[in-house]
């Protein structure tokens, strides 16, 4: 398997902290260094705000010492519910995202806590992950099933870290 497109990850996680709150700290990109091991930074682009359409600038650092910049798209944005966004690959088209993120929050099991899903999937477009496993086939899945691991720890992470801000 040297394809990565489709392969995602589903993370759940109950937090102390209340479904508008969430909201607040899931669509405030410009925190997200504050609590994601991954994703150290980001910034709106043009004005932009967690609107459709709305775009921002993510900075990741990953092991090795590899860096990105990733424009990233809003694509769906519905108070206090869900916040979704899709990553370009370098063509920037969005009908070939690299992946495609995002957070359903819902009440949780008591006042005051929710229920934070958050899902990634790798689209079709070209990443870091899909390059990787292209050039060596005979360790893709392995390239793959690593990658998987790390972006549900790192979700999970960062959820975690949302709910005790």
């Amino acid at each position: 398997m040297t394809e990565a497109a489709g392969a995602s990850v589903d993370v759940e996680v109950v937090v102390d902290k209340d479904q508008r709150a969430m909201w607040d700290l899931v669509t405030d990109v410009v925190r997200i260094g504050e609590f994601s091991p991954e994703c150290v930074g980001a910034a709106w682009v043009d004005g932009s705000t967690a609107e459709p359409g709305g775009r921002f600038e993510a900075y990741n650092e990953f092991s090795a010492g590899f860096k990105s910049t990733v424009t990233c798209v809003v694509t769906e944005a519905r108070r206090p519910d869900v916040f979704e966004w899709i990553v370009l690959d370098p063509s920037l088209l969005p009908e070939r995202p690299g992946s495609i993120w995002r957070y359903e929050l819902a009440p949780g099991d008591a006042p005051g806590r929710t229920k934070v899903a958050h899902r990634f999937v790798h689209g079709p477009g070209v990443t870091g992950l899909s390059e990787g496993m292209q050039e060596s086939p005979d360790e893709a899945a392995a390239i793959l099933q690593q990658r998987l691991d790390k972006l549900r720890k790192h979700m999970t992470v960062t959820i975690e870290a949302m709910g005790r801000n």
